[in-house]
Parts: C-alpha cells; structure tokens; sequence
C-alpha cells in the first residue's frame, strides 16, 4: 500500500552550502524528482527534475545564462520553470516556448538551510499556505554541524521514533549517554504548538551524561511539529544549543533523518569531530533499530501503543489526521493535543 505523504508543508532539502553556484542536484522528496538548482546570481530555486520534451531529468544538463539548460536537445528553462529557448525552432512551427513550463516548487532558504514545499496539487503553483519550521536561533545564525543518514523505513516510524521517550537507555546504551541500569521514573509537562507539541522547557534528566558537559543551570525544551520537525533548544546560563531533526521521506520506504546543530560557545570547535562522532553513532543507533525493526514489519503486525510513554506518537498520528482532513475540507487546523503531563520511566 503506498504511504500517504503529508501536503501543503515544507519539507527540509539540504544544507545551502550542499548547493553551489551554478550546481545542479538531484533529489527524490515524497517520491517527485526535484532539480535543486543556484544561479550565477547565487540564488537557489526548485523544478521538477524532468524535461516535458523527453522527460530527460534535467540535472543531466547544466546553469546557463540564468537558465537550465536540458542536456538531450538544449531546451531552456528559467527558475520559475517557464521555458526560455527551445535551439531547433526556426520559427515556422507555431510553438511558443513561453507557454511550456517546467513545475516549480516553493523554496526558502534560511539560517543556511533550504527548504521546499510540497504543495497538495504540485502543478497548480498556488502559493504556499503555511509556514517554515521557526528555529529559537538569531537570524544570522548558520549551522555549526549537518549529519545524515538514510533510514529504511517509511516516514512514520523514523517520525516516532523522534520523539520516543522510552528507547534511549536499550538503543542508545553508551557510557557518556545511558544504560538500562539508570532507567527511574520521569514526569514531563506537555503543552500544543500550532502544528504540533512541546515538551515544556526543564532541566534535562540526571541519566543524561552529556547534558552535564555544558555545565551551569541547563535547561531544556523539546518540540515536534508537522510535517516531520523536532527542536531541541537548551540553555546554558549565557549560551545556547539548538538541535534540529527533520525526516524527509524519499520514498515509501526510505526517509532521510537529517540532525543540524547551532550553538553559540565557541570553545566547542576543536571538539567538532568528538561532537561529530556523538552524532553519527546516536542517529546510527536509530537507523540499526528501524533496520530491524523492518524485518518484524514486513509480517504487518498489529502494533500497540500504551499510555503515557507512546502518547506522542498517538498524538503525531492523530495530528497528521487533523491536517489532512482539514485541508481536504479547506478548513482552519485544531490542534488536538491537550496540554498535560505525561510519566512514564527510562
């Protein structure tokens, strides 16, 4: 059965600095071929990665004169996606290339990263009606450090595992984090976001090791929102860390789980590659489990959901089912998660 993708949000692409000048990416995102592209003039732009004339993905081709150029035949196409040139005309043939386009995608790019919104009806090129993910981050701020992965997984279990209370101290057992032996009882008050929830801010928990390298009064506050976008924003006394997941599904069956870091202490950059590291064996303990977690899946087991350390993903469910029914009805959302404590141990 194919997996239903959320509409009329904006999903996380790359890192601006993945996207040169004059560069063409190709990128699968909810399963539509899609051109990331940036201008002589440096700014970046979204089209659909084929060509009308010969459905040739037109990353094959190149930046020219502002435009992009198809590799089979040279057609031209600039960033809106309207076609510039079409080179084998001699102008007897009565087709205006103004009138053939190319589908374009709404893209922002901000705080050095980009994003692209996948709009309900792609081809329509309605303005988008909702809003980027806001970060607790200045302006200006760019990322200190990105780290990928691809997860076998379709979109909905890289989702909840984001914001799984539960699993820390089995997949992610190392000495600087957890161990199963530190597991005690927990209490955390929640409260609804526009798209979404939050754990309210609060000191993070005594297992947590690498909280206590940041020292002074830490405190920290943890949100999801819809599409697929958990902030974590701690403060230190006078600094602060803000760490951004996002998944963006590529397929049914494979999301790309993408963590970037901004953070305000300077002293951190000699230590990048230790942070680095911290990184990419945390997301790899998440990407091992879905990987096995798939094998149990493909038996399409009935999965139970127990109160209260899997009510965020009860909540993510009944979320995604509030935004889809209110766009199909052309509605304001209601947000239907409650403000309340949860308490669960681990």
């Amino acid at each position: 059965m194919s997996v239903e993708f959320l509409r009329n949000l904006w999903y996380f692409a790359l890192p601006a600095r993945a996207l040169r000048k004059k560069q063409l990416v190709h990128k699968l995102m909810l399963g539509e071929p899609i051109l990331l592209g940036r201008t002589e003039a440096g700014d970046a732009f979204a089209l659909r990665d084929l060509c009308p004339h010969r459905g040739v993905p037109l990353t094959a081709g190149r930046i020219l004169d502002g435009t992009v150029e198809c590799a089979y035949h040279g057609w031209r196409f600039k960033p809106s996606g309207q076609c510039a040139f079409i080179p084998s005309l001699v102008g007897e043939e009565g087709v205006e290339p103004s009138k053939i386009r190319v589908r374009s995608y709404p893209l922002i790019e901000r705080n050095g990263l980009i994003w692209v919104y996948m709009a309900q009806d792609p081809a329509s090129g309605a303005a988008p009606t909702s809003e980027i993910p806001t970060l607790p981050i200045g302006a200006d701020a760019k990322p200190r450090l990105i780290e990928a992965q691809m997860f076998p997984c379709e979109i909905d279990h890289a989702v909840m595992g984001l914001m799984d209370p539960a699993h820390g101290p089995f997949v992610h057992k190392v000495w600087w984090w957890r161990s199963a032996k530190s597991i005690h009882a927990k209490a955390k008050k929640y409260a609804p976001i526009p798209r979404g929830f939050t754990m309210v801010s609060h000191k993070p928990s005594s297992n947590s090791f690498l909280y206590k390298l940041l020292g002074g009064d830490v405190t920290t506050e943890i949100s999801f929102e819809l599409p697929s976008v958990r902030v974590e924003h701690i403060r230190a006394g006078i600094h602060e860390v803000v760490g951004l997941t996002t998944c963006t599904p590529i397929t049914d069956d494979e999301t790309e789980v993408t963590q970037t870091f901004f953070w305000t202490m300077n002293w951190v950059a000699p230590f990048k590659p230790i942070v680095r590291h911290i990184a990419r064996t945390f997301l790899g303990q998440d990407r091992t489990m879905v990987t096995i977690q798939a094998q149990g899946l493909k038996f399409d087991p009935r999965l139970m959901l127990i109160q209260d350390a899997d009510v965020p993903a009860m909540w993510y469910h009944r979320l995604k089912k509030e935004w889809t029914t209110s766009q199909r009805e052309a509605r304001d959302f209601v947000n239907p998660v409650p403000e309340t404590t949860l308490r669960w141990r681990s």
